[in-house]
């Protein structure tokens, strides 16, 4: 059922799952290293801009640096049910510093061509397919007392949000007074930040139900395994199902942004950082709303109109020609965004069974962050043929169609 059972034994308080060592040290870590993230990702985006002003090669770097979760992922959370998820956390961690430190490098030579920024794009990509899915599945070996589960992705949601806001606030300074290669050597040594406080945790051994004899199954068996599972579940394959298509047509408004900032408000590097820490703002209130509910009950309808609002606002952003409008507009899309992914996040991470966990959030991975590099894909050449703006508009009347549609399905989600 969506409305998943509520714990005898309820803490209250929005930071109580800080209250685990490993996950305090985790939050800490990743606290640093996220903004260095989003610091990279709009200097990125404005060094493909810069070099091309083409949308659709904004498209096709963010399709580079997505696709490979797409079909990666479900082999990857086979591997991460089976792997020893902290280690392979610090060597995703170890291998992005690697990539960011090469990113600043060719950029600071003056040298660098979009085809390279493809290809450390492509790189990341790969990392990000592993990262991700032991990322989500390792909150839950961090968190002792299953009752704070819902507080800890919640609290995980509004960490990666507040860089969301940070790292942009700091990006569009930072490009005019270092140049965007300035901006990947600084996340190149966030990364470092995360590296010591996973190397300083204490991770205790998983229980014998989460430890069974899986190593001598084949890949291909656990992997239809884990997509039967989904399949059998009507409440998997909804979420999953309004989670993909939120991301295919409303998250490429971030490939976007841009455009929007340079043609549609016509403003530079800092009007980008605008737009975008207004997103990250939204979207830290929108983690902090759901980081105070005592329960994961009643997230189902929540999901739904967070989905609604997203698409209302990227409908507003697209017909603002006012920065002053648009950033209120940034800050509601940027709040159901999170609240609708976090939201489904929490609604699978509570009701999965535990040694399919890895396999499950692969697939949330290939419906969130899989399906975004299709729709970055389509949106820059839409965009290139009618307009960024007008691309937003129809993106956000389809969340808001599919956000009705998943509503009317929720009394069937109960019965299930």
């Amino acid at each position: 059922m969506i409305e998943p059972k509520a714990h005898h034994t309820v803490r209250t308080g929005i930071t109580r799952s800080l209250r685990h060592p490993n996950y305090r040290l985790f939050f800490s870590g990743q606290s640093v290293s996220l903004i260095g993230t989003w610091l990279s990702r709009v200097a990125t985006s404005w060094l493909v801009f810069r070099l091309t002003h083409s949308a659709f090669m904004l498209g096709l770097v963010s399709f580079a640096g997505l696709i490979p979760t797409f079909f990666l992922a479900p082999v990857a959370g086979v591997l991460v049910d089976r792997w020893n998820k902290h280690r392979v956390l610090i060597t995703t961690q170890v291998l992005a510093a690697i990539q960011s430190a090469v990113f600043a490098a060719l950029t600071l030579s003056g040298k660098i061509t979009v085809l390279e920024i493809v290809v450390l794009s492509v790189f990341q990509g790969l990392i990000n397919a592993f990262d991700m899915p032991v990322r989500q599945s390792f909150v839950v070996e961090m968190i002792e007392d299953r009752s704070d589960l819902p507080n800890a992705i919640a609290l995980n949601s509004s960490m990666v949000t507040f860089a969301r806001l940070a790292g942009p606030s700091f990006a569009g300074i930072l490009i005019a007074a270092v140049g965007e290669g300035g901006c990947f050597a600084i996340d190149a040594v966030s990364y470092l930040a995360v590296i010591a406080t996973l190397m300083m945790m204490k991770i205790r051994p998983q229980s014998s139900s989460s430890a069974k004899p899986v190593v001598q199954k084949r890949i291909l068996l656990d992997l239809k395994e884990g997509f039967q599972y989904a399949r059998n579940s009507r409440v998997i394959v909804s979420v999953l199902g309004l989670l993909a298509l939120v991301s295919f047509m409303g998250m490429p408004y971030m490939t976007l942004l841009p455009m929007i900032a340079s043609e549609r408000l016509a403003g530079d590097a800092r009007v980008l950082g605008y737009l975008t820490a207004a997103s990250g703002l939204g979207a830290l209130l929108g983690a902090l709303f759901l980081a105070s509910r005592k329960s994961a009950l009643g997230l189902g309808r929540i999901a739904a109109f967070a989905a609604f609002t997203f698409g209302v606002g990227l409908i507003f952003v697209g017909v603002s020609h006012s920065l002053w409008f648009s950033l209120p507009m940034m800050l509601v899309s940027g709040m159901g965004m999170m609240v609708q992914t976090a939201s489904s996040n929490t609604i699978l991470q509570t009701i999965v069974e535990e040694d399919k966990r890895g396999r499950i959030m692969s697939l949330f991975l290939m419906a969130y962050a899989g399906m975004a590099p299709f729709g970055s894909l389509f949106g820059g050449f839409l965009a290139d043929r009618v307009g960024a703006s007008v691309t937003l508009e129809w993106g956000g009347a389809v969340c808001c169609l599919g956000a009705l549609v998943f509503f009317r399905g929720l009394p069937k989600f109960k019965q299930s």
